[in-house]
């Protein structure tokens, strides 16, 4: 499984914040290089993003971490600075695997961002009146997620889908108003 470079990054930066080292400072210049680089090649195809990788992060990546293990040894160890490079080192396989495979992004911000609605309304979502309601729940709360992943607006596709469910939609066709397929339906019959 892939580690999530905002994760590591987060780690230096509280540091940062918190003390101005230079070496936790150090740490997020050679991160931001990593972002650049992604920020060329986000929306190519895999085997072009997983090339550039290849290319221009290998080196960035493998002398980060030759730097950290040398810096880990300099720092006092039972600093936040040492806790921050031990984060990452501890998790350096899995934060690598974005180099061998263009379909992973640097980080789960995207997942993340989509999920905090979620997360975040927890508390209310256990008052859903049962064990049926927290299931219905659910299938309502991944369809808003998906139709926002799918650019799809979430208010105007639940509109639409009960709409066309209340009016006899076959439920042959079910699949069709699934907001991947729902986007291209609209898009075609404008």
């Amino acid at each position: 499984m892939a580690a999530c470079w905002a994760h590591a990054r987060r780690k230096f930066y509280e540091v940062h914040q918190a003390t101005g080292s230079p070496v936790a400072a150090e740490a997020l210049r050679r991160i931001a290089e990593l972002y650049a680089i992604e920020a060329t090649i986000r929306g190519q195809t895999a085997d072009t993003r997983q090339s550039a990788r290849r290319a221009r992060s290998l080196s960035l990546v493998g002398a980060m971490n030759t730097w950290l293990e040398t810096e880990l040894n300099r720092v006092p160890p039972r600093g936040g600075l040492a806790d921050a490079i031990r984060y990452a080192l501890t998790r350096w396989s899995a934060l690598c695997l974005f180099l061998d495979d263009g379909r992973l992004q640097l980080d789960n911000n995207t997942v993340e961002r989509a999920i905090r609605p979620i997360a975040l309304g927890r508390k209310n979502h256990l008052f859903a009146g049962s064990d049926g309601g927290a299931a219905r729940w659910a299938v309502v709360a991944s369809l808003l997620a998906t139709a926002k992943l799918n650019d799809v607006e979430p208010f105007a596709y639940l509109k639409d889908i009960l709409e066309r469910m209340s009016n006899g939609h076959p439920m042959s066709l079910l699949d069709d108003l699934l907001p991947w397929n729902w986007a291209s339906s609209v898009a075609a019959a404008a």
